[in-house]
């Protein structure tokens, strides 16, 4: 077994905790102005902003923690397909172009996690291995 293969599943859990992280704190900065973002916070329930910064938080925090980490990671990632095709595609063809790199690498980057799973170290994770623990108890 080599090294890459031995730490995947912490290296995936890393992976899900940082790009959840990211997200949340962009729909953070987006719903209430900070991180960076004062004086630019978008307009309560304005569509599609005000959804998509609260699908950001609260997506980005249940892939963070690993709590319903598929659903949540699918939904991110069809936000961010969303604001790459409807916000950035009409600038230009290439996300270069049309500054859709972070929409584009968001989106790819949830739909793997909503394929692979949310890996080690998840709320999720912990509550599978209670559930069975509970149930060779039982048996």
């Amino acid at each position: 077994m080599s090294v890459l293969e031995r730490w995947q599943d912490e290296v995936l859990a890393i992976f899900r905790i940082v790009i959840g992280f990211l997200f949340a704190t962009h729909g953070l900065s987006s719903l209430f102005g900070v991180l960076g973002a004062e004086g630019r916070q978008v307009e309560a329930f304005a569509w599609p902003g005000w959804w998509a910064a609260v699908i950001q938080l609260v997506g980005g925090f249940a892939v963070m923690i690993g709590l319903g980490t598929r659903v949540a990671a699918l939904l991110c990632s069809g936000s961010m397909a969303y604001a790459y095709f409807i916000v950035h595609q009409p600038d230009g063809l290439f996300p270069i172009e049309n500054g859709g790199e972070k929409a584009a690498l968001f989106a790819f980057a949830f739909l793997l996690i909503a394929f692979l799973g949310a890996g080690t170290w998840a709320i999720e994770d912990g509550l599978k291995r209670t559930e069975r623990e509970r149930q060779r108890a039982t048996a």
